[in-house]
């Protein structure tokens, strides 16, 4: 009996050493991640590098995730990169242009890589010196929007419309060049078109509604945060008005607008984590590391928002079928989570 508790004795004794060994061997990763502002395709990106690094832990790696969110704040985003770079963390994921430029100046004596997602133009941000070899420590993906499709479909729409609405903040890298694109669209059609700014969200209703007492027959609002963020507060006041809000992302449909074209944020995340993992688990070097882009051939109609507007649902997907790799329909919420309820 004694030999038999003796030996039960050592058996334990020996799993408890190679647990112990197992744990002492096991890599964390700290990645620390920055959202530039509260909106529901940044946070769907966020959502979904979790859950796919999630996936990608083994017995032997396990990744600690830092969150943290500036607000459109300046100051509170470089005092939470300040924080992260404190905490001594392996990886910075900027998410949107502001946040991802924020990380860049930060570690420029500093050797933590950076991967950035959702940054509209990262070239012409300076963020990159190709999308191909992204050069220094840095890489990411890009929401490019096709500006051109978008005008597109606005004129499908409505062949007649003389009068386009372009609703953006100008303090934002990623309406810079579509909004400049847009503008060069319509001039070469023989289109008026009026600006309207804002930077808080009671600016961009201001802006709105006189865009509404403008009289334009469509409005066109880029890969802007600051017009998201906004979003489920005028959506009604232009559709009342019975205008069309086209944008370049689903999450503004989600919110309210008429129309959505863009990238799929979701799988944007996803494409994130991997080069993370890339980086982190594989040792490539971010800067030859090429930017990931993607299809922006999606558009996503707020069905309840074409009611509301006098469009039949079935006949706006019809027409925009041509000009789309996909056509797709939404119900207004103020987060993808809740669609899923």
């Amino acid at each position: 009996m004694k030999k038999s508790i003796s030996l039960l004795l050592v058996v334990a004794l020996l799993l408890a050493l190679s647990v112990s060994a197992a744990a002492e061997q096991k890599t964390v990763y700290t990645v620390g991640i920055c959202n530039f502002v509260d909106d529901a395709s940044l946070n769907q990106i966020i959502a979904n590098i979790r859950a796919r690094l999630e996936e990608l832990e083994s017995d032997t790696v396990s990744f600690n995730i830092l969150e943290d969110n500036c607000n459109l704040d300046a100051n509170i985003m470089n005092q939470i990169i300040t924080n992260f770079l404190a905490q001594e963390v392996d990886l910075l994921v900027g998410v949107a242009t502001p946040v991802a430029m924020g990380m860049q100046g930060a570690t420029e004596d500093n050797p933590v890589p950076v991967v950035f997602a959702a940054v509209s133009d990262p070239l012409g941000a300076g963020l990159v010196d190709s999308l191909e070899t992204p050069g220094a420590n840095i890489t990411g993906t890009s929401d490019f929007l096709d500006t051109n499709a978008v005008m597109n479909l606005i004129f499908a729409a409505d062949p007649d419309a003389d009068l386009i609405g372009l609703l953006y903040n100008v303090g934002e890298d990623a309406s810079t060049g579509p909004i400049a694109a847009a503008k060069a669209y319509l001039d070469a059609k023989g289109v008026r078109y009026v600006e309207r700014t804002g930077t808080t969200v009671d600016e961009v209703m201001l802006a709105v509604d006189t865009l509404v007492v403008d009289g334009v027959d469509a409005v066109f609002t880029p890969t802007d945060n600051t017009i998201m963020s906004a979003e489920l507060a005028i959506c009604d006041t232009l559709a009342e008005a019975g205008i069309p809000h086209y944008t370049g992302a689903d999450s503004f449909a989600l919110n309210g607008a008429f129309l959505g074209y863009g990238v799929d944020y979701a799988n944007l995340g996803v494409e994130t984590a991997d080069m993370i993992a890339q980086i982190l688990l594989e040792g490539k070097d971010p800067g030859k590391l090429p930017v990931k882009t993607f299809d922006n051939g999606t558009a996503t109609v707020n069905v309840e928002t074409c009611v509301a507007l006098g469009f039949d649902y079935e006949k706006i997907a019809e027409t925009f079928a041509p000009f789309c790799t996909r056509v797709q329909p939404i119900t207004t919420a103020e987060s993808f989570d809740d669609l899923a309820k």
